[in-house]
């Protein structure tokens, strides 16, 4: 057999990329597997190099912006166009998801009195009760083996509306105490959501639905390795904070657990009519919030302590879906005995 001149020294040039992209594509795939470990690991790494959140810091726009990238990439728009054709259950898991975080902490903020609190710490909650789910909800209910189509619907919609629902909802609950420049927060909130909407749109006529698909231990990977980026970037001034004012970081953290823990209860309570597993996935939307969208379009207008109580409400994010993996596996077990009898 005859060679061209040159192909044995072209060969080699080409080798080494593919076997690097193979080895960076197993590497996601392993970070995928262990999804809920990788989450929790995440937020300690990122309070263990201190040294390095101060410079990760500008990287929290990308990493959101990632994330919108994904989500919108991933979603099954049959799935989705199937539950639109039945709206009643997609309109009240929205409207929940939108409107109850805000409410029940309206609520809270009614019987303390928005003059107890800090502004920094009350801007932070105001930000919690207006942003939509967390983005990671719908991979969350993926790695506990959930049906996610309805989580997965309820997310992008209320993310889709959000830059025109956050910025009123932020300043209905912060109030005059903390004022915000709605409309400039509006139009970040559209850059960031339309900008990954069309980024992934792009990606989704490139590579397919089906390549996507078989995309699933990769993607879930490089969800992992985003979340790890973020926690640095957003442990930015934590570890000082907990030397010098352990008080206040124990009481932020302590709030935003409580949050977490009475979104979960409202709907497990309320929502009744809905299968347990999908209850329990929009429990844990309405308790975890996608704090970073609104932190990262408001950009430097953030007061350090709103960034703080931000950075310590990661904790419930990161730590929930190891520490509630037992009882959704009964959730599970329980409905699959359920459809097999």
């Amino acid at each position: 057999m005859t060679t061209t001149p040159g192909s044995a020294s072209v060969a080699p040039r080409f080798a080494v990329p593919v076997s690097m992209l193979a080895a960076l594509a197993s590497a996601l795939a392993l970070l995928g597997r262990y999804g809920t470990q990788g989450f929790a690991l995440s937020i300690f790494l990122g309070l263990a190099l201190p040294q390095f959140s101060a410079a990760a810091r500008p990287l929290l726009p990308v990493t959101i912006f990632c994330f919108t990238t994904v989500v919108f990439m991933r979603a099954d728009l049959g799935v989705i166009a199937g539950l639109v054709r039945r709206p009643g259950k997609l309109v009240l898991t929205c409207l929940w998801l939108l409107f109850a975080p805000a409410l029940l902490i309206a609520i809270a903020l009614l019987l303390l009195g928005r003059d107890a609190l800090d502004p920094g710490l009350l801007l932070g909650i105001a930000i919690m009760g207006a942003a939509p789910p967390i983005m990671s909800s719908p991979a969350v209910a993926i790695l506990y083996g959930f049906e996610p189509s309805l989580i997965i619907a309820g997310v992008i919609v209320t993310t889709v509306v959000s830059p025109v629902v956050a910025p009123v909802l932020v300043d209905w609950l912060a109030g005059a105490a903390v004022p915000l420049d709605r409309l400039a927060l509006t139009l970040r909130l559209v850059m960031f959501i339309g900008g990954g909407m069309v980024v992934a749109f792009v990606i989704r006529r490139w590579l397919g639905p089906d390549r996507i698909r078989e995309l699933k231990p990769n993607l879930d990977g490089f969800g992992v390795l985003m979340y790890f980026v973020f926690a640095i970037a957003a442990m930015d001034g934590v570890t000082r904070a907990a030397l010098e004012r352990p008080g206040q970081v124990a009481f932020f953290i302590a709030v935003a657990f409580l949050v977490s823990a009475v979104g979960l209860a409202s709907a497990w309570l309320v929502l009744r009519r809905f299968p347990t597993s999908e209850r329990f996935m929009i429990g844990y939307g309405t308790g975890q919030r996608n704090m970073g969208l609104l932190v990262a379009a408001l950009g430097a207008g953030v007061p350090p302590t709103t960034f703080l109580y931000f950075a310590l409400a990661q904790f419930p994010i990161y730590l929930l879906p190891w520490l509630l993996r037992g009882l959704a596996a009964r959730i599970r077990r329980k409905e699959t005995s359920a459809d097999a009898g």
